[in-house]
């Protein structure tokens, strides 16, 4: 049996009194898309720190492509394959969208690139910006300006930056948010091309995008998981119809 990409073991957090992450476990197996989805005020964007470094659990432990990382910090994750995109969007808007992704190309590699040489001489980071650029369907928008990009194409550039770290997990927090439908529809049909050559765990509230996407589907309700599995049985689960999706999902 393959080894899990990401395994989360009896993982807990809370802020005081209030427990956000009660004795959590899951493992993410290479290649899947995995959603994670839940109400309001259910414990994802605490999850979510937590896998990425952000945050330290209380008690558990977080094991990476085999490796203990509960107690490393977000860069040294970063470093060993886990890119994360955000909710809100960590763009440069003064910059071109091909030197943010190149910046992230550069973090990979330690280069000594300056946005004022020439692009010939730091074509080692400026080919995978490209080819990142050219995966998320940003070919045309190259040389524009990041800020003047609209709302869909931002998100895109985001998943471009964290396709340029090589990432072993791609985690995405919330891609489809304040995306308009037609810009929703354009995510995921690129997402749907990523299916399958990189790992990835999905946040999202969008239903449509989370059951046209995920492989398996984990539902997050006060700090536990109460179901994992494909999405229609998990669509189809009373439990968590009657906690998150409600009679008409």
């Amino acid at each position: 049996m393959t080894d899990p990409v990401l395994r989360l073991e009896a993982i807990e957090k809370s802020f005081g009194a209030l427990r956000v992450t009660d004795c959590l476990n899951l493992d993410i197996p290479p290649g899947e898309t995995h959603a994670i989805i839940g109400p309001n005020g259910a414990g994802k964007t605490t999850l979510i720190h937590q896998i990425s470094g952000a945050l330290s659990p209380d008690a558990g432990q977080i094991h990476f492509d085999g490796r203990d990382v509960t107690r490393l910090p977000m860069p040294v994750r970063a470093r060993l394959g886990l890119a994360r995109s955000f909710q809100i969007t960590h763009i440069l808007p003064r910059f071109t969208a091909l030197e943010n992704v190149a910046l992230a190309v550069q973090a990979r590699s330690d280069s000594s690139f300056r946005f004022w040489q020439p692009a010939a001489a730091e074509e080692a980071l400026n080919a995978p910006a490209r080819e990142a650029l050219a995966t998320l369907g940003l070919t045309e928008r190259t040389h524009v300006r990041a800020g003047t990009l609209s709302h869909g194409e931002k998100r895109l550039l985001e998943i471009a930056i964290a396709l340029a770290q090589g990432p072993k997990l791609l985690l995405l927090d919330e891609p489809m948010a304040g995306a308009g439908p037609e810009e929703t529809r354009r995510l995921v049909e690129t997402l749907k091309r990523l299916k399958g050559r990189y790992t990835i765990v999905l946040v999202e509230h969008d239903m449509q995008a989370v059951f046209a996407l995920a492989d398996r589907v984990s539902v997050l309700v006060q700090g536990q998981i109460i179901a994992t599995g494909l999405p229609d049985a998990v669509r189809g689960d009373a439990a968590v119809r009657a906690a998150y999706l409600g009679d008409g999902a």
